[in-house]
């Protein structure tokens, strides 16, 4: 069995990255650790007096956690009808570093993640967690870029 860590968000690289991973591979072969990182900093408060508003701050860290819960869970159940085993993870932390982290903890053999291709300024800003993923992993990765519509 192969170890696969599938990274998603809520994305079409990553509905194309689940589509890649079954396209390549049949249920018996693999082993799915299906896996949605929740970035800290989305509740950094950025408005006066926030560092005040725990009870915001809390609630909505719930709900993306709840969000994050629903997205694993609705794509681990697509994966489970195809026949594919699958382990679910939502994990809190900085993407990059995590899914590293996580991939190093479960033997992965493979990492797949989707890629948003950011270049230049907003690449700059935002980082590459592909990229990052790529040069630091202890297996192999492989990157899905979204595949072009019919027009």
């Amino acid at each position: 069995m192969i170890t696969i860590l599938l990274g998603i968000e809520t994305s079409d690289f990553s509905e194309e990255a689940v589509s890649a991973v079954r396209r390549q591979f049949r249920p018996e072969q693999v082993v799915i650790h299906l896996l949605n990182v929740i970035d800290p900093m989305i509740y950094l408060p950025l408005y006066e007096g926030a560092m005040r508003d725990f009870d915001r701050i809390e609630a909505l860290r719930n709900e993306n956690r709840e969000s994050a819960k629903e997205l694993v869970e609705r794509t681990a159940k697509t994966l489970r009808d195809a026949g594919y085993q699958v382990i679910t993870a939502v994990e809190e932390g900085e993407p990059r570093t995590t899914i590293v982290d996580y991939a190093k903890r479960i033997k992965a053999q493979l990492i797949v993640v989707g890629s948003h291709g950011r270049r230049g300024l907003p690449r700059l800003l935002l980082g590459s967690v592909s990229e990052y993923v790529t040069r630091h992993a202890p297996c192999s990765v492989e990157i899905i870029r979204e595949l072009p519509r019919a027009a």
